[in-house]
């Protein structure tokens, strides 16, 4: 496992994945800003051993592509004592017509077994495809002429199948670096259950389409079953509660479109407080549900709420959730991006749990960083999981951001600078397609590679614009890696494609070459693909700040007094490497 920023890096998502790959959390490091000295080799793509369970996972096959999710209602029963769960699950749906197969693909992970799906009361026949996927036949309509699917303001489509399922749920052993289900006991010895399942999948313990590219657009409600000396929380806004024969459930609502992997309950004795936001969209619910014994910490704490969301509505816009407000959930493990109910283990500390450089003791990492991915990764999704570096390398910018909003540009300069070491560039950044896998070095590189676009741009306002103007064009949308590069280039005027073919689909670090020659500083572009040409800044001997716009293919010069010994010659905020010649 590579050391690297404590401000930028989840425990789970080191340049050697263990089982969890996307699973949320920091490992922490003090590191010294630096530049780095040597350019790293474009390596040849890695062979992995994918599977036909890969493949079914991260393909859109016929199977799944003729039916579009409008809504889920899951309705699961946990059982403490045997680490199982019971439940089932209702899917709305439309139909798109874009195939004629009349099979369902639903996901759900062994060892969970499927026991019946009815549809119109009737049972519709399954099997088994693969060993986390099942083929439900669904005849209720003739596939080569579907029906248009009614939906009123009032409900859902009238077309769902509900699949009852029952089984021992893949246990989370190190949440949330391996994801499932996770069973822990508080500090007092009483039950205290949760989810991680980002990467692994939400199939993990509930069937459906686990395809990150079908939100359900409808939203989705989650009922949980518990004994009635715990409380349930899930996302959004809680809707009912009853009690009977010492079983409590509670039902939890969203409204808005929500990534599978989001939808999670929180199980345990909360106890719950709560604050108004006056925001940008007017005024968001903001609660907080944390182990009773913890409410004095966390009212403390969580008193940083409000800073995030004020410093992250000026950098990308109002929060994409006011319908169904904001919300953090005690859980017992690190943190995760769990949409308007983000999950928060880092003890009432700042850093990760009390350790960190002393700019990442300026904030609580989980209250920022997975609250950022509010903006990136729940509002604006990724259709594949290959493209997940837009959720992760937006929001750890979104740590430096944050320091800049309240604690100034240098701090946040030297913030960012200091997470290069934990760099890799051992693969690239965009992962295989299709197979349910992520790039390498979406964190910290992501991070660089943003900051150096706002270089680039060298227009602060025209930056923040394009951040804004992303959760506002792409709002509560999937999206695709192309889509947002070709936004950036075009609101920016400058044209970022050879950019992004650098950073996202090479290992390969731009390298500067200079030479100071009669009163001219001559510059080219070495290690980089073809056509890379981004214009970098320079102090001359006046400190004055000048620009030169090399390329790769000849030597650029421009006349100019510098001082060709001094260590501050070239703009530091650029994610390349310099070579004197």
């Amino acid at each position: 496992m590579n050391i690297l920023s404590s401000t930028s890096f989840h425990p789970a998502e080191s340049q050697n994945p263990i089982p969890y790959k996307m699973a949320k959390a920091g490992l922490i490091a003090i590191l010294a800003c630096c530049q780095l000295s040597s350019s790293a080799q474009l390596l040849s793509p890695k062979t992995e051993p994918f599977t036909h369970a890969d493949t079914l996972r991260g393909t859109l096959n016929e199977s799944r592509t003729w039916w579009d999710v409008k809504r889920y209602d899951i309705n699961v029963t946990p059982d403490y004592e045997t680490k199982t769960i019971k439940g089932k699950t209702t899917i709305w749906f439309t139909t798109t017509g874009n195939t004629t197969s009349s099979k369902m693909q639903i996901d759900l992970q062994e060892p969970l077994i499927i026991d019946s799906v009815i549809s119109g009361g009737k049972a519709l026949a399954f099997e088994k495809d693969d060993k986390n996927d099942w083929l439900v036949s669904y005849t209720s309509f003739s596939p080569k002429k579907p029906r248009v699917a009614q939906q009123t303001e009032a409900g859902p489509p009238n077309k769902s199948i509900t699949i009852y399922y029952h089984g021992k749920a893949r246990e989370a052993i190190r949440p949330p670096w391996d994801g499932g289900w996770i069973w822990k006991k508080d500090s007092l010895n009483r039950p205290w259950m949760s989810v991680a399942c980002q990467g692994l999948g939400a199939s993990v313990w509930y069937p459906c389409k686990d395809h990150q590219s079908d939100e359900p657009d409808n939203g989705a409600s989650l009922t949980i079953n518990v004994p009635d000396t715990l409380v349930a929380v899930a996302n959004g806004r809680l809707i009912s509660t009853s009690k009977a024969n010492g079983i409590a459930t509670y039902t939890w609502q969203v409204k808005n479109p929500i990534n599978n992997y989001n939808i999670i309950p929180y199980i345990g004795k909360y106890v719950h407080f709560g604050e108004i936001y006056k925001g940008e969209k007017g005024n968001l619910d903001c609660n907080y549900w944390v182990l009773d014994y913890n409410l004095v910490k966390a009212k403390e704490q969580f008193k940083q709420v409000p800073k995030m969301l004020e410093a992250f509505e000026h950098w990308f816009g109002p929060y994409p959730f006011y319908e169904d407000g904001y919300k953090l959930v005690e859980a017992p493990h690190l943190g995760m991006e769990h949409q308007s109910a983000v999950a928060y283990g880092n003890y009432f500390l700042n850093g990760r749990q009390g350790r960190g450089s002393s700019l990442a003791m300026k904030f609580d990492y989980i209250i920022v960083h997975e609250s950022g991915h509010e903006w990136f990764a729940n509002n604006i999704t990724t259709k594949d999981i290959a493209d997940m570096w837009v959720h992760e390398s937006f929001t750890c910018y979104g740590e430096t951001l944050y320091l800049e909003y309240w604690f100034g540009k240098d701090s946040a300069n030297k913030y960012l600078l200091s997470q290069r070491r934990g760099i890799g560039n051992k693969s690239t950044m965009v992962g295989p397609y299709g197979v349910n896998k992520e790039g390498a070095d979406i964190y910290n590189k992501g991070a660089n590679m943003i900051h150096t676009i706002r270089q680039v741009i060298n227009d602060d306002e025209k930056f923040r614009a394009i951040l804004r103007g992303l959760n506002k064009t792409f709002y509560h949308q999937t999206i695709t890696t192309k889509q947002l590069e070709d936004f950036i280039s075009k609101e920016s005027g400058f044209d970022f494609s050879k950019f992004f073919d650098q950073y996202l689909r090479t290992t390969k670090i731009p390298v500067l070459q200079w030479k100071y020659e009669d009163g001219e500083l001559k510059a080219k572009w070495t290690n980089c693909v073809d056509g890379f040409d981004i214009p970098i800044r320079f102090f001359d001997t006046a400190g004055k700040m000048e620009t030169i716009r090399p390329n790769a293919a000849s030597w650029t010069s421009v006349k100019t007094s510098i001082d060709a010994s001094s260590p501050d010659l070239w703009e530091k905020n650029f994610y390349v490497n310099y070579e004197k010649n």
